[in-house]
C-alpha cells in the first residue's frame, strides 16, 4: 500500500469524480484509476461504486476514516520535520557536568535564549557516565562531560574539546598535607578520600591514577555534589582529588586548602578534559547546531576569564 493510492482514493471519495480527482491531484484520469485499482486489490474488497458519480461501497465507507487519518498523520510528520529543519524546535535538552553547569554554562544559556526565545532550555546536572547515557537514549540533545575516548568513540558521535585542567587535592586548612607545595604521590596514598560517586567520570579518573603507579586508592565516602564535598573535607582528615574548576570555591573558603599534586617521573601529571558530544544527525537541527557552536565558542572563554579572576582572587584576599 502506498500513500498515493489512499490520497487517490480520498480524492475520488471526497469528489465523487474521477475526472475531478485527477485534477485536485494534478495527475491523469488513467493514473487515479490505477492507483483506486492498486489499492482494492490489495484490500482484496472494491472501495468504490464507479457510475455518473463514484460513490464509497460498504468496504469503502469503512475504509475511509482509517485511510484519511493516515493521511493526516503523514502530513503531520511532515509538517513536524519541516518546522525541525527550519529551527522551530520547541525545547532543547542539555545534560553537563556538575563544575561546568556552576561556572562556565551561564554565558551560553543567556546568549542562547536571547536569540533562541521559543526554544525552551532544559539543563540537568549529571555525572559523565550518566550525561552521555541519557544522550545514547535520546533523552538530551548535546552533553558536556568528562571526555574518554571508550565511551565517547563513536561514527555517530561528535566530540569537541572545550578545556583541559589539572586535578589538585583539597583538604581542610590544617591539614598535615597543607605543609607541601606539591604534595606527593605517597603521601596521597597514605589518607583516605572523599570519591564521587560510581558512575562518575572523576572516580575512574583518579582510581587508575593509583593503580598506574601500583598504589593502593583509600575510597572511605562517594558522594555527588560540590558542597558536600567542601563540608566533609573541611571537618578532618579526609581529602579529596577534583579538578581545578571544582575547587573554586574551596579557594575562597578559609577553613579549606588546595594544593597541587607534585610530579614524578612515573606519572607526570593529572589532567582531566572536558567535552561537548552530541550526534551528527542532531547538528542538521539549527537550534542544537547554534547551541554546540556557543558551547564550542563560549566556554573556553569563560573558563579562562574565570580562571584568571580567581587566581587574582585568590592572590590578593580582601
Amino acid at each position: 500500500m502506498r500513500l498515493e493510492q489512499l490520497q487517490a482514493f480520498l480524492a475520488v471519495a471526497e469528489t465523487g469524480s474521477f475526472q475531478k480527482a485527477a485534477k485536485l491531484c494534478d495527475v491523469t484520469q488513467s493514473t487515479i484509476s490505477r492507483q483506486v485499482q492498486g489499492l482494492e486489490a490489495e484490500v482484496g474488497l472494491p472501495l468504490l461504486h464507479r457510475g455518473a458519480q463514484a460513490k464509497l461501497t460498504v468496504a469503502g465507507d469503512r475504509f475511509f476514516p482509517h485511510a484519511l487519518k493516515i493521511c493526516r498523520e503523514w502530513k503531520s510528520a511532515l509538517n513536524q520535520l519541516a518546522e525541525l529543519s527550519e529551527g522551530k524546535q520547541s525545547e532543547l535538552c542539555v545534560a553537563a557536568i556538575h563544575s561546568v553547569c556552576a561556572q562556565f554554562l551561564p554565558p551560553v544559556l543567556q546568549r542562547f535564549c536571547v536569540e533562541r526565545p521559543n526554544v525552551q532550555l532544559r539543563v540537568t546536572s549529571l555525572g559523565s557516565d550518566r550525561a552521555l547515557k541519557v544522550l545514547r537514549d535520546g533523552l538530551v540533545d548535546v552533553a558536556i562531560v568528562m571526555n574518554d575516548s571508550r565511551l565517547t568513540a563513536s561514527s555517530e558521535t561528535v566530540v569537541s574539546t572545550l578545556f583541559d585542567e589539572s586535578v589538585e587535592v583539597l583538604m581542610a586548612a590544617d591539614h598535615p598535607l597543607a605543609r607541601y607545595d606539591e604534595v606527593p604521590w605517597e603521601e596521597l596514598a597514605r589518607y583516605e578520600h572523599v570519591v564521587f560517586k560510581d558512575g562518575y567520570g572523576m572516580q575512574r579518573l583518579v582510581r587508575d591514577a593509583f593503580d598506574r603507579q601500583n598504589m593502593t586508592f583509600k575510597a572511605a565516602l562517594e558522594l555527588n555534589t560540590l558542597d558536600a564535598f567542601r563540608g566533609i573535607v573541611r571537618q578532618g582528615n579526609l581529602i579529596s582529588l577534583l579538578p581545578k574548576s571544582a575547587l573554586l570555591e574551596a579557594v575562597r573558603d578559609p577553613g579549606l586548602t588546595v594544593r597541587a599534586i607534585a610530579p614524578n617521573p612515573s606519572f607526570p601529571s593529572l589532567m582531566r578534559q572536558v567535552v561537548v558530544v552530541t550526534t551528527q544527525d542532531r547538528l542538521a537541527i539549527p537550534p542544537i547546531a547554534q547551541f554546540y557552536d556557543l558551547v564550542c565558542e563560549l566556554v573556553p572563554r569563560s573558563v579562562e576569564s574565570t580562571m584568571l579572576k580567581n587566581m587574582i582572587t585568590y592572590s590578593n584576599p580582601k
